[in-house]
């Protein structure tokens, strides 16, 4: 239970610290860990809602309190199939579809409320609290309260984050989520045979043609489309950035080179196969490469970039990676790319 009304000013300073963040995943944690520490809670666990091809509702664990140790989401990526449904608890459930908290029964002494979580005019997550006990109406609404704070402050985020017309991560976040990225990079790897981060820079073919044929509306209209196709075929940890006009960025995260070039040509393949209304079939060409240790962000991008080079002047609708290019000689690197080594 919460305890008096004299904790309500160390409620306010904490949520003050914790609308400091500006960065999504500290902000997480920051939520967790606070309402943990006021509710006297055994568990608070914040998940993300994913949507696979069929459409339906997966989830993933974002940040978690328990028993007193803090855990962010982990560095590990999981693919789809082997995260938890929606549907696999009623309570879940019925949380997110009546976008309401949801307390379960209490049993052995303890109970689970879940909240759902909410940015803009969807529910893209579930907050889920063990208590020893049930939850008062006080503390059900001190939750909530939370949680629009952290609605308004995704939404701050956001705005400054992301691109206005697909929704990706614009160009301006990719340096800075470049930097984690590397520093998040296994100690060790060595090869390919290894899992590491990949890079992909996408260019839609031809978009000049479609843009002077059918007008920048439909333009628009098919940079929507292929940002919505990418989305649904990558994993939910896979980052996805508007980096300009009609290039996309791709960050795959702990994979190996096989399941890199798989996951890419997914997303060539999706495109490919997709009725774009009105413009009809629409391709795309990709180029990819390893993130190294200490890599810079400029560097990265034009290995990826001579490799989508090559894909462009090669019949286009293509995947290629850098280092392939390189081992077979298809490519000369430049001198500042450093050795021909992957890392």
């Amino acid at each position: 239970m919460i305890r008096t009304r004299a904790i309500e000013p160390l409620m306010m300073d904490r949520v003050a610290d914790t609308t400091s963040h500006r960065e999504r995943g500290a902000l997480d944690c920051a939520i967790v860990q606070m309402l943990a520490e006021f509710l006297d809670s055994r568990s608070v666990v914040l998940y993300q809602l994913l949507q696979d091809d069929s459409h339906t509702w997966m989830m993933r664990r974002r940040a978690g309190y328990d028993h007193g140790r803090l855990q962010a989401q982990s560095r590990v990526r999981q693919d789809l199939p082997h995260l938890p449904k929606l549907t696999d608890r009623a309570q879940w459930q019925a949380c997110v579809n009546g976008r309401r908290p949801v307390q379960g029964t209490p049993a052995s002494g303890r109970s689970i409320i879940c909240f759902p979580v909410e940015e803009g005019a969807h529910v893209t997550g579930l907050l889920e609290i063990e208590l020893s006990g049930s939850m008062s109406a006080r503390e059900t609404r001190l939750v909530e309260c939370v949680l629009r704070i952290l609605r308004n402050q995704i939404a701050l985020l956001d705005y400054g984050e992301r691109d206005t017309l697909t929704g990706l991560l614009n160009r301006k976040t990719f340096e800075s989520r470049f930097v984690k990225i590397c520093a998040d990079l296994p100690e060790g790897v060595t090869s390919t045979a290894q899992p590491t981060s990949w890079l992909g820079l996408l260019d839609v073919d031809r978009f000049k043609s479609i843009n002077d044929t059918y007008g920048h509306v439909m333009g628009d209209e098919v940079l929507l489309l292929v940002s919505q196709i990418m989305q649904r075929t990558l994993r939910g940890g896979d980052q996805l950035f508007r980096f300009g006009g009609e290039e996309f960025v791709v960050v795959l995260e702990d994979t190996l080179a096989a399941g890199a070039d798989i996951a890419f040509e997914r997303i060539r393949t999706a495109i490919e196969n997709h009725r774009f209304p009105q413009v009809g079939k629409v391709t795309a060409s990709l180029g990819y490469t390893a993130i190294r240790l200490q890599d810079a962000p400029a560097l990265c991008m034009e290995r990826a970039d001579a490799a989508l080079y090559f894909v462009k002047h090669h019949g286009r609708n293509g995947v290629r990676c850098f280092e392939h290019l390189v081992e077979s000689g298809d490519i000369t690197p430049k001198d500042n790319s450093g050795d021909v080594e992957l890392f």
